[in-house]
């Protein structure tokens, strides 16, 4: 599960990605990228969380996105060992195809003066998106703002997700006009959202929403994917409609539209099992470490693939 990290890429805002997957009446680790982080890796794998139980186990039973911030030994049973691998915060997102558990994603990030990125999560209360919680490392200022801020449908990144039910890419948030909050955003130095649905069994709305500076980025390179039926037609598999990567330009055309088939590859791997995949190594593009695939159901059918490379 070890990963070597590209020396010469900014580093991550995310600092380690894991998938926990329902092994009987427990979640247990099935992949990470842990980075240099080897200590804490191993703590990972020999930990198990029940129902209720630490960060996925809170996600599972509540079903819904949980953040936690200054981890208590109470609540976050690798607190030790994460204190010792400066991580700080916690985000877990389930992934629930109808009413059943597939697994949840869990990302962890550790916090110091230069360290900007957002990941957000959103509710809907009483016909607007309200800041559920959220991580922002330095960005104390864009927090404050991002806490003082409410979207209705189809207004701004959230809005604008929880509208279409569809996950979006906003690129330019510090100049963009669709992006409600571009001062503050812009003086923070975030440049590229991704905002998605997190549908959960009972209909509650969430949105979450990953917000990558140029310092510090969530990824240098993301992706959504289609994989709805009426749009492949009898082929199947997914295809890639939106993405931004910082060094390769566009990555797909109307005329040259890039597919993936179920099982080939991580993000046929992730629309075969309708689990997230953590990848590094060869199965992954060239010049990235990491590969998170997360897939977005709608009901028990996956309809969208995300995916972000570090």
């Amino acid at each position: 599960m070890m990963d070597t990290a590209n020396a010469l890429s900014p580093r991550s805002f995310i600092t380690v990605s894991e998938v926990w997957v329902p092994e009987g009446d427990r979640l247990v680790l099935a992949e990470g990228s842990y980075g240099a982080l080897g200590a804490f890796e191993q703590t990972s794998m020999q930990t198990s969380f029940g129902y209720g139980e630490g960060l996925p186990g809170k996600a599972w039973a509540e079903a819904r996105p949980v953040v936690f911030k200054g981890f208590d030994p109470v609540s976050f049973k690798r607190k030790e060992a994460a204190q010792e691998a400066g991580l700080t915060a916690a985000v877990a997102l389930p992934v629930f195809a109808g009413d059943r558990l597939n697994a949840v994603l869990v990302v962890l990030c550790g916090e110091d003066e230069t360290t900007t990125g957002a990941i957000e999560v959103w509710a809907e209360r009483d016909g607007l998106l309200m800041l559920d919680d959220g991580y922002y490392g330095a960005a104390k200022h864009f927090e404050w703002v991002s806490q003082h801020t409410h979207f209705p449908k189809g207004q701004g990144l959230p809005g604008g997700v929880w509208a279409a039910q569809t996950p979006m890419l906003f690129r330019d948030l510090g100049s963009g006009y669709r992006f409600i909050r571009s001062e503050s955003a812009g003086a923070a130095g975030l440049t590229t959202g991704l905002g998605l649905p997190v549908p959960v069994p009972g209909g509650q709305t969430y949105v979450a929403t990953l917000l990558s500076a140029r310092g510090t980025p969530i990824a240098r390179r993301f992706e959504i994917w289609d994989a709805r039926e009426a749009r492949l037609g009898k082929d199947g598999g997914a295809v890639l409609i939106d993405g931004i990567c910082e060094r390769e330009g566009p990555l797909w055309s109307e005329d040259n539209p890039r597919r993936a088939q179920i099982w080939q590859g991580p993000i046929g791997q992730v629309l075969g099992s309708g689990v997230p995949v953590v990848s590094s190594g060869e199965t992954i593009a060239a010049g990235y470490s990491t590969m998170v695939a997360l897939p977005i159901h709608r009901g028990e059918e996956i309809a969208h693939v995300v995916a972000w490379y570090v």
